[in-house]
């Protein structure tokens, strides 16, 4: 008399279960996902003024920010306004948008000057940034 699981074994297994092999992958997915630390990016902190009658912008290439010390970054880092003046001089193409983020308790004569600054040197899409109500 053969059994039938004897006959498996002499034969081959037909199909493998592979039910255990997933519940296991998940458990070390998530095992890995809990454990990973996350890299946080680092960032000049601002308070966004709000506005009712503002745009989303798709796109912007130049990110200017100006906190509420009235200390100016370009792209994260630390420039000075004849730094930044020289850089608008020197722009290859003036059809690149320019972002000013500044901070609610920024000077606005700051904002108006990199505005004008922006303006001298040809640029024609300007946008300040601000958050919606």
């Amino acid at each position: 008399m053969r059994f039938r699981r004897h006959m498996e074994l002499e034969h081959g297994l037909r199909q493998i279960d592979i039910a255990p092999l997933i519940d296991m992958v998940f458990q070390l997915l998530i095992f890995f996902m809990l454990t990973s630390s996350f890299v946080v990016q680092p960032g000049i902190k601002i308070n966004l003024p709000k506005a009712v009658t503002s745009e989303v912008v798709k796109y912007e290439n130049i990110e200017i920010v100006v906190s509420g010390e009235n200390v100016v970054y370009l792209n994260g880092r630390v420039i000075t306004l004849a730094e930044l003046k020289n850089l608008f001089k020197q722009m290859p193409t003036r059809k690149q948008s320019i972002m000013i983020k500044a901070d609610r308790r920024a000077s606005l004569g700051r904002v108006v000057e990199i505005w004008d600054m922006c303006r001298e040197a040809g640029v024609s899409q300007i946008n300040i940034a601000t958050n919606q109500e």
